[in-house]
């Protein structure tokens, strides 16, 4: 189901689910139109149309043509350009709605050059404004502040979030007269001037420390603040979200991440391939004369910015303020508008500091809900090139050290070291809540919403000692076991910081039998909530009894989530598992964790997978089950990882970084029970490669061998992934247990376009479609000493398994995702083994994909 990219947007869902505003609000201006050269009277594409001190606007289509609607009060609309003199049109009330704008071309004059941009005419050869890029490219690492030893700065970060046009007419929308005190909240935008209703403001106080040799940068916390509609969830975990939504941005980098995508920077190395530059006028900035440097990208589909760039004059062509925004017609869902402004300083040494890094967004779920207005404002100073005072920073081993008391900071200490000082209104999101929270409608809706974010539903409110769930597996179905219902659930931190119990129960209505669960961990560090926290270091004991569902492994879920119970085919594989174990596990903060786990387990046959065993002298004997004793052994390195942590599990938040593990796992015959000598050892690699402007690429290499003669059971058996819906890491043409192998390496390699090609194909552009090939493929074999054919004393292989010949069995799939924004679908092919009976040779795949 993609759960990481669902909680990557509930943080702008759950305002929607929380406060039930209607679609729009106030009255709805709309204007129509075309933009024209006066003097050529051709159309100009991708000109700027907006209602003049608001963040209401659009860009010209590739006709030149626009429409455009606002519920501001403002009657005045700019049409801009880079290269013509700026229009501003009166509107009047009653009066015309379609407008032809013609807009004058203006000349500039930059060092004895002249640039008129002309309609299509624009040429990277010869032009002035490309070659005064390319050197400000060449030598845009000459001023980079970390050329230093060691650099160091304060830095204040506010995230607010607010419902935009929180106008009065939005009252009228409320049947409950109890939320009337929420407009003595409204406040005002300092971007648009439309009313806003702040729900949710986060601060941040750090000092950041690099050093260059070896490289390291540590950033020491001393105070945050927390208040917000949002708070009902994991607070680290969302702080980690909205760090990667809203990544500080970088103009001299080749790419800048926002919004979970990377765009092209207009100082990129690809630059002048990808964006069409201007030089404009000539302006005082801090008494230094600097040329306006405009660019916008040739497609305006694409992920890149349309801005400008204010450059000294002078050899140096020094950025000393940047302005920049997302084109109108940009691929990227939820966004309707987006501003990054930068400002910069220089050092005495003439290194380059950022001051300032504001970036303003619209949200909208659809065109015609209510907008979510997003500020998050970075200030930067006291900046210095000497080693710290305390140089013992360089030791921490967490990148972010928090201080014990940052979160208890008073707001007389905010005053005074907030760099600009903060509105009244915006700084009583806590006593909003507060007032929210008393009436009914507003509490349980909230319970509501924390149930379907976390899965769990908290006994005594938000400190709970004791948490149901997860409730996506109280009910489901399997073959073996028909209707099966499951109850369970977990202590928390607010019980023992240290000691923590979780279990189920489960019934199955069709085989009659309980199975149950009981997990019993102590953490060697004390947890603010859950024992999963990172950086984890536990020791954990477990005993269960359940099915065990061959050839199907359950990588990002439960096996008894309710939405995976409907299959394309029957599960015919199930066993009856018991384990016992106890694993200790540590987690470093470099990135490196290792498992050391003992366990003793016993399988169970049943009428879908008997055990029968074959003699030397060919008699066949049936075995109830098999025991086996084994100690593993797996190391983890995941530099740099980011995850959104819930109660139980972890989600990626991007796979930028490499991931290895290594596992092996030992057991002998006789000793604790074991019933047979294996040893089995496992690689796996990871990572996502960026592509630019082409897209990206997920890559999952993975690689394995059995040494010792097995059962079929503790052979290696691919993962088949029997439902409708996509899953990485598993073969969706695949049937359980199809293939047994004692080695084998596999890849999982899906490329998406990031709507690369659908972005450029007239009317299928409007649709925002984006491209998807997946390549899945594994090569495995078994050896003669575990074929029950050429060997002795193993368990037959049961119908419908087989051994692999030398041809790796290969998926390919083609597929659409952004659908309706939250769907993709793939049409996968099996391209091998086509003659296995039973077999599913082609079809549709869904899966529920949330992203921006």
């Amino acid at each position: 189901m993609q759960t990481k990219n669902i909680i990557r947007l509930v943080l702008f869902q759950i305002l929607y689910i929380i406060i039930p505003l209607a679609a729009s609000a106030g009255t709805l201006i709309e204007v129509k139109g075309v933009v024209r050269d006066s003097v050529t009277n051709e159309t100009l594409p991708f000109a700027s149309v907006y209602f003049k001190n608001t963040t209401d606007g659009i860009m010209t289509d590739e006709d030149g043509k626009f429409s455009l609607k606002s519920a501001s009060d403002n009657k005045t609309l700019v049409v801009s350009m880079v290269g013509y003199k700026e229009k501003q049109i009166k509107l009047k009330d009653g009066g015309k709605t379609n407008f032809k704008v013609l807009l004058a071309p203006e000349t500039y004059e930059l060092s004895e050059i002249v640039v008129k941009p002309q309609k299509e005419r624009y040429s990277k050869k010869n032009n002035p404004a490309v070659d005064f890029v390319k050197s400000m490219i060449d030598n845009k690492k000459a001023d980079d502040p970390k050329n230093h030893d060691y650099y160091s700065y304060e830095h204040y970060e506010k995230l607010t979030l607010a419902l935009d046009n929180f106008t009065p007419e939005a009252q009228k929308m409320w049947n409950n007269k109890n939320f009337d005190f929420m407009f003595n909240y409204a406040d005002t935008s300092e971007i648009s001037g439309n009313p806003i209703l702040t729900v949710s403001l986060k601060e941040t106080l750090e000092n950041v420390y690099f050093r260059k040799s070896p490289k390291t940068e540590k950033r020491l916390v001393e105070a945050v603040k927390r208040d917000g509609i949002d708070e009902i969830l994991p607070q680290e975990s969302v702080q980690v979200l909205m760090d990667d939504v809203f990544k500080e941005v970088n103009v001299f980098d080749d790419e800048i991440m926002l919004m979970t995508n990377r765009f092209v920077s207009p100082l990129s190395t690809i630059g002048p391939s990808y964006y069409k530059y201007y030089l404009l006028d000539t302006l005082l900035i801090d008494g230094e004369k600097c040329v306006n440097l405009g660019f916008a990208p040739f497609n305006s589909e694409s992920f890149g910015f349309v801005g400008n760039l204010y450059v000294t004059m002078d050899s140096a062509k020094f950025v000393k303020h940047a302005r920049f925004n997302i084109p109108k017609d940009i691929n990227l869902n939820f966004v309707q508008g987006m501003r990054i402004e930068q400002d910069f300083g220089k050092m005495p040494d003439g290194s380059r500091i950022l001051l300032k890094d504001n970036v303003f967004v619209e949200f909208k779920l659809t065109a015609n809900s209510q907008g979510i207005y997003a500020k998050r404002l970075n200030s930067y100073r006291n900046h210095s090139f000497e080693p710290p005072q305390n140089m013992s920073i360089f030791k921490e081993s967490a990148t972010i050290v928090e201080a014990n008391d940052a979160k208890d900071k008073t707001e007389a200490f905010w005053e005074e070291n907030r760099p600009d000082p903060i509105n009244e209104k915006e700084n009583a999101v806590k006593q909003l809540l507060v007032e929210l929270r008393k009436v009914p409608i507003f509490y349980w809706t909230e319970k509501v919403v924390f149930v379907l974010t976390s899965g769990y539903i908290p006994l005594e409110g938000t400190n709970s000692r004791f948490d149901i769930g997860p409730m996506n597996t109280t009910i489901s179905s399997n073959k073996l076991e028909g209707l099966r219902l499951r109850t369970g659930g977990m202590t928390t931190a607010y019980l023992n910081k240290h000691w923590f119990l979780r279990g189920f129960g489960a019934y199955g209505f069709r085989d009659n039998e309980w199975k149950y669960n009981a997990e019993l961990t102590y953490s060697f560090t004390p947890k603010k909530e859950y024992p999963t926290e990172f950086p984890v270091h536990s020791l954990k004991a477990v005993y269960e009894y359940d099915i065990n569902e061959l050839g199907q492994h359950y990588l990002y879920t439960n096996k008894d989530n309710l939405f995976l119970s409907v299959k394309r085919l029957d599960d015919d594989r199930i066993t009856y598992l018991r384990k016992a174990e106890v694993a200790y596990k540590q987690e470093f903060y470099s990135g490196f964790s290792y498992d050391i786990a003992l366990r003793n387990t016993t399988e169970y046959a049943t009428y879908m997978v008997p055990f029968w065993q074959e003699s030397a002298d060919g008699e066949l004997t049936s075995l109830d089950n098999y025991s086996m004793s084994e100690a593993e052994f797996k190391v983890r390195y995941a530099p740099n990882e980011k995850f959104y942590q819930t109660r139980h599990n972890r989600f990626p938040v991007n796979f930028d970084y490499p991931i290895f593990t290594l596992s092996h796992s030992v057991g002998q015959k006789g000793v604790l029970g074991a019933d047979y000598t294996r040893n089995l050892t496992e690689f796996g690699f990871q990572k996502r490669f960026w592509i630019s402007i082409f897209g990206y690429t997920d890559i999952i290499l993975k690689a394995g061998k059995e040494w010792n003669k097995v059962p079929f059971p503790l052979l290696i058996i691919p993962n088949a992934n029997l439902s409708y819906i996509i899953q990485p890491e598993s073969y969706s043409m695949m049937n359980a247990m199809e293939f047994l192998n004692d080695q084998y390496a596999s890849w999982d390699i899906t490329y998406y376009f990031n709507g690369y090609i659908l972005n450029r194909t007239p009317l299928l552009k409007k649709l925002k479609w984006r491209e998807v090939i997946s390549f899945r493929g594994l090569y495995g074999s078994l050896s003669d000493k575990n074929d029950p054919a050429l060997s002795s004393g193993l368990f037959l292989f049961p119908n419908g398994s087989y051994k692999m010949s030398n041809m790796p069995y290969m998926e390919l799939g083609v597929g659409l995702e952004n659908i309706f924004k939250i769907l993709r679908v793939d049409y996968v092919w099996r391209l091998t083994y086509r003659d296995h009976p039973g077999i599913d040779k082609q079809g549709l795949r869904i899966r529920l994909h949330v992203t921006f």
